[in-house]
């Protein structure tokens, strides 16, 4: 990818995909639910007026203002085509966003709750283990193989078990639990550019303050709600064909200008 081609630019199909978000998250009464009681991400009944773009799958594109690229990807994962775009662009001496340090941040996650906390941004209380849970949590994997996108809900010892078995690898790794509480819910939005679309407006102020601190343009956020207050979970990567009409288009508009950043 040459970015001087293009202030906008996508780079080849490589093939290189991320992790699968699960296209539904249960809470833990098995409610699918967003800030307004309504299904997560649906997708609006009317298309929007805007053009959508033409997002084409596993491609990076880069944005160029003010001297700083600006990378949009579904997967920033360690030695993805697109991180090793960004680290070329830092050994070159170029300002990049996201950095290649963010990334790597993001997508463990006892590390991005951390950096989130100190960028003030309110988290779940975590633990790390090889076998002890609370019940009921959310259990993520922390083995190289491991993917934010993938994540358990688990409410009973034997649901626990075995899902401590399958991402430890049969007790070779640990993982990362986090309490729930009564009447807890889980709920997903996407951010871009720190910005958020159609459901997620009671989740927008987190968004810029997720993107204030990783910089990343196109990214999955999983809160935890509980008394009214919204919670960091994890971060995960976005596909473009799990986009919304409205996500779509506000994607969109930062590639054609539309939006400035």
């Amino acid at each position: 990818m040459n970015p001087k081609e293009s202030d906008s630019v996508p780079a080849k199909n490589t093939g290189i995909g991320p992790g699968t978000l699960p296209s539904q998250i249960s809470d833990p009464n098995g409610l699918l639910l967003c800030d307004n009681g309504q299904p997560l991400r649906k997708t609006p009944g009317k298309a929007t007026p805007r053009r959508e773009p033409n997002l084409l799958k596993d491609s990076l594109y880069t944005i160029r203002r003010d001297d700083t690229y600006h990378i949009i990807s579904e997967n920033y994962s360690y030695k993805t085509e697109t991180y090793y775009s960004i680290l070329s662009h830092e050994l070159e001496g170029k300002p990049v966003r996201p950095s290649s340090r963010a990334i790597l941040d993001a997508y463990v996650v006892p590390i991005c709750l951390e950096r989130a906390k100190l960028g003030g941004i309110p988290v779940c209380e975590w633990g790390i283990s090889q076998g002890y849970v609370p019940l009921p949590s959310i259990l993520y994997g922390l083995n190289y193989f491991a993917t934010t996108s993938d994540f358990f809900v688990v409410h009973d010892n034997d649901k626990a078990k075995d899902v401590i078995k399958h991402i430890t690898n049969i007790g070779k790794y640990p993982f990362c639990y986090q309490k729930l509480h009564d009447e807890t819910t889980i709920h997903s939005c996407v951010g871009i550019f720190g910005k958020t679309a159609g459901t997620c407006s009671a989740m927008s102020r987190l968004a810029e303050m997720v993107y204030g601190c990783f910089s990343i343009p196109l990214v999955t956020m999983v809160f935890v709600k509980s008394g009214g207050d919204y919670m960091l979970s994890s971060l995960a990567p976005t596909r473009y064909s799990q986009l919304t009409a409205d996500e779509r288009a506000l994607l969109g508009a930062y590639l054609s200008h539309q939006e400035f950043l």
